[in-house]
């Protein structure tokens, strides 16, 4: 990875200048690039329009559940356009379970498409994800991508327990540039439009997974509640094997941030994968130190 940049300039927002350099996450993510592991990030200030960090941003590496995101837009813009019942029953799979998720030890086998989008976009359940993504067709979420302007990016499967020489090497791959400038769409409303928007982002509401970025906010995982201190996060991670992956958008009283990060490494020791979470709360410090 080529270091990232970060842009040093002043910005108001409320009360107070200050200087957005991101030290802490440029130093970790130098770090984990000279180890050997594959770096991505993409950082944009929502309220001037500019690129404030940014490294190879432009490199598909694989992102685990983060690209799950497409296909919750194109079943949010199926149910907007009425081509797609949000109460139509979907089954979960038979035979060999799907590796994660909480819809694996519930007893009820079939669930509403809209508590699928749920599932898979909150709580990263593989078995609603897959279940979704067979109702979808994935043939629609590629074009969904396409339209959403990402040609460096792809849904390639669905989640697996174990993956053999046919089937997609990864769940999805994905850019930092692509990722942070789709949750910048969401934010803005324009993601195929402000009713789809919404919808995905009430449904990425709340980041339940608080081990990567949202680490740094300390908030409820499971509250729906305004947090008191007037910010705003939504967001999707991505976990498997050797790669993390966190895109989102993270807005305060002072400034409003949409981010992607994308780790690939060898997940040789827990010290190996600590240092990685590290570099995230890394981020997770400074998109907060600047937007509040």
């Amino acid at each position: 990875m080529n270091a990232p940049q970060a842009t040093r300039r002043g910005t108001r927002r409320g009360r107070g200048r200050q200087t957005r350099d991101f030290r802490a996450t440029t130093s970790a993510l130098e770090g984990l690039s000279l180890a050997g592991a594959s770096v991505a990030v993409h950082v944009t200030d929502l309220d001037r329009g500019d690129v404030v960090l940014a490294g190879d941003d432009h490199l598909p590496l694989p992102i685990g559940g983060l690209g799950v995101v497409p296909l919750l837009i194109e079943t949010a813009a199926r149910i907007d356009a009425g081509t797609l019942d949000p109460h139509a029953l979907a089954e979960r799979e038979a035979g060999t379970l799907a590796p994660t998720g909480v819809w694996r030890s519930m007893a009820v086998p079939t669930l509403p498409i809209v508590d699928l989008a749920v599932l898979a976009a909150a709580a990263g359940d593989a078995a609603a994800t897959n279940a979704l993504l067979a109702q979808v067709g994935h043939e629609n979420v590629t074009r969904r991508i396409v339209d959403l302007g990402m040609p460096r990016s792809a849904l390639l499967d669905g989640f697996r327990c174990e993956r053999g020489p046919d089937d997609a090497p990864y769940i999805a791959l994905g850019t930092a540039r692509e990722f942070a400038e789709l949750f910048a769409s969401l934010a803005a409303g324009t993601a195929v439009g402000p009713a789809v928007s919404e919808r995905v982002v009430g449904w990425l509401s709340p980041v339940t997974d608080a081990g990567l970025v949202a680490a740094a906010v300390g908030g409820d995982p499971f509250s729906h509640e305004p947090d008191g201190h007037g910010l705003v996060h939504f967001a999707k991670t991505g976990r498997e094997r050797g790669v993390r992956a966190d895109a989102g958008v993270l807005a305060g009283r002072r400034g409003a941030f949409a981010y992607a990060l994308i780790v690939a490494f060898d997940d040789l020791s827990l010290l190996h994968r600590h240092r990685v979470h590290q570099a995230f709360h890394a981020l997770g410090g400074d998109l907060l130190e600047y937007a509040t």
